[in-house]
């Protein structure tokens, strides 16, 4: 990749092209020389990448750390180089963070590896790139910290904030970036995707992507088996409550669907880790097996959290769906491999949907908010099963109390 094909969006940030917000927003930032006497083009400190997961962001923040690092690197060769150490992650003058913390970013995955690390000069390049994933999880010591980064940045540094929720991503952090758009991508390219690669058949290649909101990998994991067992808890969870099956205990299938996502993505952590640690000196080995198994514990953690959320997301999409039926609009349905399901639902439960749907909307950020996750989801049962036509807005009111 030549240093002057920088100055091609496309080539420079593959992918870029779905997004034309983003282009737009983007292109013009991008290092290399001006162009018809126009002025030279610079990055601004602090850009915050924004939309639904699995809409491209992470790879194009890459991308644009790599452009970034990238200017300046002399020839064809050297820029290759760079891209190659950006995509392996290990250029010394970009920093990558996720957050540590089970549910938020802490304070210690912002201190040391961002705000002091700004006030460093660079180590090769002409720049230092910060990527910050998952923004919204700042919590407010950490945002703190970082609020005077994005105030006062040094000149050579440049901070790429990325968020799927950008609505959550507090204000004063928002307000000191450039805000780039990235739209989620058609439910029908996911499907034909989702059935090239063999992991479902027409039908539920649609359902999942439909189902995925935008997301890819979100698709992916819904159509692969432990998608299956957690749609299948979720949708058994919310039919056993409207049909009054409280007795039944389903949200505990939904618990352990959970906590089954969570121990598969500990196992994968569990196998990076290992691969590591063969590589770390002796000297140092005790203590990275000690920081490898809270990582891993970490890991499992956030999944399993991440698992349950889905949980009640594919919940409320039921209830959602049940809501078209009732209003004739099947062409909305999202989950179309189950329509004579939610078809007998809406006929017997139908006028519960839409305070249905605020419920677990609520339960869900009752959970987020640290309240007890069995409890949360057999009190939403029982409310659920109270709900009916006469009684749906009475129930809901009185669960805000």
């Amino acid at each position: 990749m030549a240093v002057a094909s920088m100055t091609d969006v496309d080539a420079a940030l593959p992918g870029i092209e779905a997004h034309p917000h983003a282009r737009a927003v983007l292109g013009p930032a991008l290092p290399g020389p001006p162009r018809d006497g126009a002025p030279a083009r610079l990055p601004s400190h602090a850009y915050l990448l924004h939309g639904p997961a699995g809409a491209g962001k992470r790879r194009i923040a890459r991308a644009l750390a790599a452009a970034l690092l990238a200017d300046g690197a002399g020839d064809e060769e050297s820029a290759r180089a760079v891209l190659e150490r950006v995509q392996r992650g290990t250029h010394p003058d970009l920093t990558w963070v996720k957050p540590s913390g089970a549910a938020e970013m802490l304070v210690s995955d912002i201190d040391e590896p961002v705000v002091a690390a700004a006030t460093r000069t660079p180590f090769e390049a002409k720049r230092r790139v910060f990527v910050i994933e998952a923004v919204e999880t700042l919590n407010e010591q950490a945002a703190n910290r970082l609020l005077k980064t994005l105030e006062e940045p040094p000149a050579y540094a440049h901070l790429v904030l990325v968020s799927d929720r950008r609505e959550e991503v507090m204000a004063t952090i928002s307000s000191r970036c450039v805000h780039v758009r990235f739209d989620a991508k058609p439910a029908e390219a996911i499907a034909r995707v989702l059935l090239a690669e063999g992991r479902a058949d027409a039908e539920a290649a649609r359902a999942c992507a439909r189902l995925a909101l935008g997301d890819a990998g979100r698709a992916r994991m819904l159509a692969s088996e432990e998608g299956r067992a957690l749609r299948g808890a979720a949708e058994g969870y919310v039919r056993a409550a409207l049909a009054g099956g409280t007795g039944e205990r389903k949200w505990v299938d939904l618990l352990q669907a959970a906590k089954g996502a969570g121990e598969s993505a500990g196992e994968l952590a569990g196998e990076r880790l290992a691969q590591e640690l063969e590589l770390a000196p002796s000297r140092e080995r005790r203590k990275l097996e000690r920081e490898a198994q809270e990582g891993r514990r970490r890991v499992e953690r956030r999944a399993r959290a991440r698992a349950l959320d889905s949980g009640l997301q594919l919940a409320e999409l039921w209830l959602r769906d049940m809501m078209c039926v009732r209003e004739g609009a099947q062409e909305l349905v999202y989950a179309v491999d189950r329509m004579d399901e939610l078809e007998a639902d809406t006929q017997a439960h139908g006028a519960a949907a839409r305070a249905g749907v605020e419920l677990v909307r609520e339960t869900r950020t009752r959970i987020a908010l640290n309240v007890g996750e069995e409890l949360a989801l057999e009190a939403l049962a029982f409310r659920l099963q109270a709900l009916d036509g006469r009684r749906g807005s009475l129930v809901l009111g009185h669960s805000r109390t």
